[in-house]
């Protein structure tokens, strides 16, 4: 027996195997090493830590804040969205409150929507062409509008516009005349009757169209009512006043062929002509002398005695004595009005009749003429009470104005 003491055989090392191993060669008493399918991990390996005494520095780039710059944006939308459809409200409303005054428009057959915008906002019927553009594509009726002439309102909104435009309403309209009204001379603050270029103004018609129309001829349309007018006589008294319904898209010629049309109708249905003829009047001279009656007095209950005293006056040879002659010339004219204006038209100063009309005589200031009241009057005025006084004498007549009219008979 061995009784030598053999010391403890050491541990193997562990066998590093490091990143990128090198090849080496084998011993070649060595056999290969099958690879297992699992290899066990690697233990006891170093792991690199850093040292404590080492900084340590973040190179990763800071996060921004998505969500504050999203909200901002998202805030923009809502307010642009907002004020968008505000404006496109308001541009949906009315252009005017004015429900009496008309447009002439005319649509052409193949105008696009694009077209029909643009010329509603140029005659100032809609607020914005753009507005009716995204109106007509919102409730799809683009490509139902219908073509033709059409008169519209500033007063309706863009929803009843395009109803009309649709359905072809506004075929025709209606047009009102007054009695008593001149051709040009504007209404005043004492006197509201709007002047006949005033009412075709207003619905649309332009200065230019107006004033050719009145001085056109009609005299071979209209022969009945046109024959016995000097050809140097204007239109004043012959556009009959009443309230007519006229077709869209109708020129001033035409309208006023209308009222020329009616005109003659009243002097055929009432003999006007004849009854004139028994005054020792022609039609002119009867026009004439009915148009100073009806600015004289404009309710039909003392027309007639009027006319008894112009008629009366004028056979007489002497002046007829009437205001609103002078009144009527010196507004023509653009001077003041005074009795003593010097003008074929101031009955005060000059005999007989004036050169012609100066207004539309109604029906019954035209009748008043051919069956004036019996009397012998040769005066009348108005009074500040509105009534009309008349007078045998000129003595009457000065106490009646001392009475009736301290007021109106100081106006010029």
């Amino acid at each position: 027996m061995n009784n030598d003491i053999i010391p403890p055989r050491p541990p193997t090392p562990p066998v590093v195997v490091p990143p990128q191993p090198q090849m080496q060669p084998q011993p070649e008493a060595s056999a290969p090493i099958a690879p297992t399918e699992n290899p066990a991990p690697l233990q006891d390996q170093p792991q690199l830590t850093p040292s404590p005494s080492e900084d340590i520095i973040d190179t990763t780039p800071p996060r921004k804040s998505h969500g504050k710059l999203a909200l901002i944006i998202i805030s923009g939308i809502v307010l642009l969205c907002a004020t968008l459809v505000v404006w496109y409200m308001m541009a949906l409303r009315p252009v005017s409150s004015d429900e009496a005054k008309r447009v002439n428009i005319s649509i052409a057959t193949g105008s696009s929507v694009a077209q029909i915008g643009e010329l509603l906002q140029d005659k100032g019927v809609v607020r914005s062409k753009i507005a009716f553009d995204i109106y007509t594509r919102l409730h799809n009726v683009r490509g139902q509008f219908k073509a033709g002439s059409y008169s519209l309102s500033p007063a309706d909104s863009v929803g009843n516009l395009v109803e009309n435009l649709i359905a072809g309403y506004a075929e025709q309209f209606d047009i009102t005349f007054y009695p008593g009204a001149t051709l040009n001379i504007a209404s005043t603050e004492k006197d509201k009757t709007p002047s006949h270029r005033q009412v075709l103004l207003k619905l649309g018609y332009s200065d230019d169209e107006i004033t050719e129309a009145f001085n056109a001829s009609y005299k071979s349309d209209f022969p009945l009512l046109f024959n016995d007018k000097p050809d140097s006589a204007d239109l004043e008294g012959y556009i009959y006043g009443q309230t007519y319904k006229i077709v869209s898209g109708s020129s001033v010629k035409q309208i006023l062929a209308r009222t020329f049309e009616e005109f003659e109708t009243q002097i055929r249905s009432e003999k006007l002509v004849d009854l004139y003829k028994a005054q020792d009047l022609t039609l002119y001279e009867g026009i004439t002398l009915a148009s100073i009656i009806q600015r004289e007095v404009p309710t039909e209950a003392d027309q007639k005695q009027v006319a008894q005293v112009f008629l009366k006056r004028y056979r007489e040879g002497g002046t007829l004595g009437s205001d609103v002659t002078y009144h009527y010339a010196a507004d023509k004219e653009g001077v003041a009005r005074t009795h003593e204006l010097n003008s074929p038209y101031n009955t005060r100063k000059v005999a007989g009749l004036p050169p012609g009309p100066i207004s539309s005589p109604g029906i019954s200031a035209l009748l008043a003429v051919t069956s004036p009241a019996p009397g012998n009057y040769s005066f009348f005025l108005s009074g500040d009470d509105e009534k009309t006084y008349f007078a045998t004498t000129n003595e009457e007549h000065e106490a009646n104005i001392a009475k009736h009219c301290s007021y109106k008979c100081s106006l010029p």
